[in-house]
C-alpha cells in the first residue's frame, strides 16, 4: 500500500497540470475574442438565418461588422442587436440584384472606413419548388439574379477595393446544392454550382495579390429557409432523422466556419467549397426514410 502522500502528490500534480491547460485555453480564446480586431466586414444577407449569426460571430470577435440586406427592418434589428451588446455594427440597405446598390455599398463602407478586410456573400433565395420542364422562366431568373448575379456583383467591387489596399478575403454561400443535383430546384442548383464555379474562378486571378476567396456548401441548417421548404416541425424531424447526424446544423455552427476561412488559421486555404453538411454527402440515400408509424413492406 502506497503512503497517502503520495497519491496526494500525484493528484496535485494532476490537478496543477489541469490548471495550466485552463490557463493556456483561456489565453487561446481571449486571442480568438479578439482575432478580427480593427477589421472590417461586410455580410450581405444579414437579416436573419446564416447571416445574422455570422455578424454576430465576428462582431464578438472585435470586428467593425456592416450588416447589409434588402429588409431594412430585419436587418436594422440585427445591427442593434450587436451595439445592444456593447460591440459594433452598423446596418447599410442594399438589394445584391442591382449594381448601382452593391457599388454604393462597398464605397459608403471604404469611405466611412477606409478599407474591407472580409466579406461574407451570404444573400440567397430559394426560389420555387417545380420539375424543370415547368419551371417559369421568370422564376428562374429571380433565382439566378439574388443568388448567382448577386454574388458577382458583390465579388467585382470587393476585389476591386481589395486590390487597392493588397488583401482581403471573400467566403461566398453556396451549398451542397451546389455539389450534387437535387430535384425540383433546377434554378437554385444551377446558381449554386455557378457560385463555386465563380468562386474558383476569383481564387486562381487574385491570389497573387493577397486575396482569398472560398466557399462554403452548408447543408440543411435550421433557417428561416428551410422552415419554408420543410413546413412544419414534424417534417423538420424526419428531415433530421434522414441525415447521418440525426439532427440539423444551427446557423451558429455555420457562422464559425466563415469565420475560420476569414482568419489567418485558413492563410492557404484559396478556392476551395468547403461542404459543412454532417456527412450528408458522404453516403447515398435516394429518399427519405418512411414514416416510423409504418410497418416495412406494408404499401401504405
Amino acid at each position: 500500500m502506497q503512503p497517502p502522500f503520495r497519491k496526494l502528490t500525484a493528484n496535485t500534480h494532476a490537478a496543477r497540470w489541469r490548471m495550466r491547460e485552463h490557463v493556456r485555453a483561456g489565453i487561446k480564446d481571449a486571442a480568438a475574442v479578439n482575432q478580427f480586431k480593427g477589421k472590417v466586414v461586410l455580410v450581405t444577407g444579414a437579416a436573419s438565418g446564416i447571416g445574422r449569426a455570422t455578424c454576430l460571430a465576428f462582431a464578438r470577435q472585435g470586428a467593425h461588422v456592416i450588416a447589409s440586406d434588402r429588409d431594412i427592418v430585419a436587418g436594422t434589428l440585427a445591427a442593434d442587436t450587436i451595439q445592444a451588446k456593447g460591440q459594433y455594427a452598423e446596418f447599410i440597405g442594399a438589394d445584391v440584384t442591382k449594381p448601382d446598390d452593391i457599388k454604393g455599398l462597398v464605397t459608403a463602407i471604404v469611405k466611412r472606413y477606409g478599407r474591407l478586410s472580409c466579406a461574407f456573400n451570404n444573400a440567397g433565395i430559394e426560389g420555387v419548388q417545380a420539375n424543370m420542364a415547368h419551371y417559369e422562366v421568370g422564376s428562374w431568373n429571380q433565382v439566378i439574379a439574388v443568388n448567382l448575379t448577386g454574388v458577382f456583383l458583390c465579388m467585382k467591387h470587393e476585389i476591386r477595393q481589395m486590390q487597392t489596399q493588397g488583401n482581403g478575403v471573400i467566403v461566398n454561400n453556396a451549398s451542397i446544392a451546389g455539389l450534387a443535383g437535387f430535384t425540383s430546384a433546377c434554378a437554385y442548383v444551377a446558381s449554386k454550382h455557378g457560385v463555386i464555379g465563380v468562386t474558383k474562378v476569383a481564387a486562381g486571378e487574385y491570389a497573387d495579390l493577397g486575396i482569398r476567396v472560398n466557399a462554403i456548401c452548408p447543408g440543411f441548417v435550421s433557417t428561416p429557409m428551410l422552415s419554408r421548404l420543410c413546413g412544419d416541425e414534424e417534417s423538420q424531424r424526419e428531415l433530421a432523422d434522414w441525415l447521418p447526424t440525426r439532427r440539423i446544423a444551427t446557423p451558429e455552427e455555420i457562422a464559425e466556419v466563415v469565420l475560420w476561412l476569414c482568419s489567418p488559421a485558413a492563410s492557404f486555404v484559396n478556392g476551395h467549397a468547403l461542404a459543412i453538411d454532417g456527412g450528408f454527402l458522404a453516403r447515398v440515400r435516394t429518399s427519405p426514410p418512411a414514416r416510423r408509424t409504418v410497418a416495412k413492406g406494408d404499401g401504405k
